[in-house]
């Protein structure tokens, strides 16, 4: 919610790469801004309603300077449905471990989902992706030594 323009936009670009301190660790986690979030992210910066805003999401009154973690539920709530999809079925939470488990599931890398999310410890990571014997297991047998 406390994203900033700046984190994500210089020399007049949005980034390819940002970082973030998350506030749970207080540890710096880079992520990657794919091209089709770049536009939307260009086009968002350039919108009269952002002239003068310091975070990418200003909040609604002028007392908030960014939206709260609450309204973003609510947004994505919004979206979700404004696509036909259940939205108790998708959550600002679940989306955060979409792309990672992709990742883990066509890599088998932990290591990498681990440093994607910033956790600093790998039972984390396991727990967080739901990892079971039965994955590990098979990502064994899938390599040929």
């Amino acid at each position: 919610m406390k994203l900033k323009v700046a984190d994500v936009y210089a020399a007049g670009l949005v980034k390819e790469r940002a970082s973030v301190i998350q506030s749970k660790t207080d540890k710096p986690v880079r992520f990657e801004i794919s091209e089709g979030t770049r536009r939307s992210i260009s086009q968002w910066i350039a919108d009269p309603l952002m002239i003068g805003s310091e975070f990418l999401w200003p909040g609604r009154f002028h007392e908030r300077l960014h939206i709260s973690t609450r309204q973003y539920a609510r947004l994505v709530r919004e979206w979700v449905q404004s696509i036909g999809l259940d939205p108790t079925s998708y959550g600002t939470h679940s989306m955060r471990r979409t792309k990672v488990a992709q990742i883990y599931r066509k890599t088998g890398n932990l290591r990498a989902v681990q440093l994607l999310l910033g956790h600093t410890k790998m039972d984390s990571t396991v727990r967080y992706l739901g990892v079971e014997l039965e994955d590990a297991l098979s990502i064994a047998e899938s390599v040929d030594l």
